[in-house]
């Protein structure tokens, strides 16, 4: 090749890669483009109101806010900024805050730790809710309070509670809230960093979310009974006291308080339990989920309604009792789906089945035991600590559109009569006749 073709050939996979990180947002657009390199400069220095969608180019979500994003930037330029990051492309930065689905928008105060966008996903909305928080922000000001990270005032102690052998049960085990616990050991490198973001974290959700902290040095028992092998380890105790999950967000105060804000927002909403009925199903309950737990039932012939809802309620059971982990329960009827049946290994027999599936690492893994509720919550939790024998998926399977179930028995269609008279020929009269 010669050395100008080489130069041509470079030029064009440097705009191919820039049009690549671009993403969504080509490089007139009015949105603000972030990266690791700016973030910091653009966003949690910036003395303004930042508003940032965090998005993946494949999300159809993504894409249809597209020009809702930019014409939000365009009304707020100057008064909010209006910035997106391509999360598949930064995936450590998304995952500092918690990012776990797309579009997922962010609002970022001055020196306060950013909270969710939770209102409608149009124009109007949007700008509606920035001009608001401007507001809030001068008054703010007006009043004397800094916004700025500093502060004359004396520093806030640690909200985080110490835990121990004695009091574990009755503030943790025994309480409804959602509590988040360190696990530390006082010679710790990483523990000593993690202190101060987790007692600013503590500071922030303090009255919202509980932080606890264990010393293992004193306490060997409760390291003990949560199977603690490392130090810092995060276990989140939500609705299923007895099966904590572990945090693997960023350890930093924003992320924390991101993840904590979530699953509390999480718990107010009951679990769910969606049919397969069609491709823009799957993309939204399996396309950012860290788990998508797809079952697949009897045909309606051979369970009726009756055993299918108690396939279903066990399938709620399971999403009950992990509602605040980031995982999707889906379910399809045996053979509606070949292509997602095919590529998963489930098809012809065996049914009920039920496979972990995750789309953005295009892998699964089947369950290997009875479909019972024990061995799924069993699963579920392999499932969280990485699973086991996990298998390639080959690409996002083709979904097919079906009408989703009508909570019926099913029917046997039943075929019109017919004679061996009439499937042989009805002019048999005739023709003797005329013989």
């Amino acid at each position: 090749m010669s050395s100008s073709a080489a130069w041509i050939g470079s030029l064009l996979f440097l705009v191919y890669i820039s049009a690549s990180a671009s993403a969504l947002y080509g490089p007139s657009s009015p949105v603000l483009q972030l990266t690791p390199s700016n973030f910091k400069s653009k966003v949690l220095n910036a003395n303004g109101i930042v508003l940032v969608e965090f998005f993946a180019p494949w999300c159809g979500h993504c894409k249809s806010l597209t020009p809702v994003w930019e014409k939000a930037a365009s009304v707020l330029k100057g008064v909010v900024t209006i910035a997106a990051l391509d999360a598949d492309a930064h995936q450590a930065l998304a995952q500092e805050y918690g990012i776990k689905g797309f579009p997922t928008i962010k609002v970022f105060f001055p020196g306060k730790p950013p909270v969710d966008y939770q209102g409608a996903r149009d124009a109007k909305a949007i700008v509606d809710f920035a001009s608001k928080q401007v507001k809030a922000l001068i008054n703010e000001r007006l009043n004397g309070k800094t916004s700025s990270g500093g502060s004359s005032k004396k520093k806030e102690p640690s909200a985080s509670v110490e835990l121990n052998s004695k009091n574990f049960d009755d503030m943790v085990t025994k309480s409804k809230d959602l509590w988040i616990v360190e696990f530390f050991a006082p010679w710790c490198g990483h523990c000593k960093k993690l202190a101060p973001e987790w007692t600013k974290a503590s500071i922030n959700l303090k009255g919202k979310v509980k932080l606890g902290h264990v010393d293992c040095d004193s306490e060997k028992s409760l390291m003990s009974r949560f199977s603690v092998q490392g130090f810092p380890t995060i276990l989140v105790f939500g609705s299923d006291k007895d099966r904590p999950v572990p945090y693997e967000g960023a350890r930093v105060a924003a992320a924390i308080e991101s993840f904590a804000l979530e699953q509390l927002e999480t718990n107010d909403f009951p679990p769910e339990v969606i049919e397969v009925t069609g491709q823009d199903v799957l993309e939204e309950k399996c396309g950012s989920a860290a788990i998508c737990f797809v079952s697949f039932l009897p045909d309606i012939l051979d369970s009726k309604a009756e055993g299918r809802n108690k396939y279903l309620q066990q399938l709620l059971s399971t999403a009950e009792k992990n509602k605040r982990s980031p995982y999707s329960y889906v379910w399809a009827a045996a053979g509606k789906q070949p292509d997602l049946e095919k590529q998963v290994g489930v098809g012809g027999y065996g049914y009920p089945a039920m496979v972990a599936l995750n789309l953005r690492k295009k892998a699964y893994a089947p369950l290997r035991s009875a479909f019972q509720l024990d061995h799924i919550l069993e699963f579920v939790k392999e499932a969280a600590g990485g699973g086991k024998g996990n298998l390639p998926l080959e690409t996002t399977p083709t979904i097919v559109k079906t009408e989703p179930w009508d909570s019926k028995d099913g029917q046997i269609l039943e075929e019109d009569e017919f004679s061996l008279e009439e499937l042989m020929g009805g002019d048999d009269t005739t023709d003797k006749d005329e013989l």
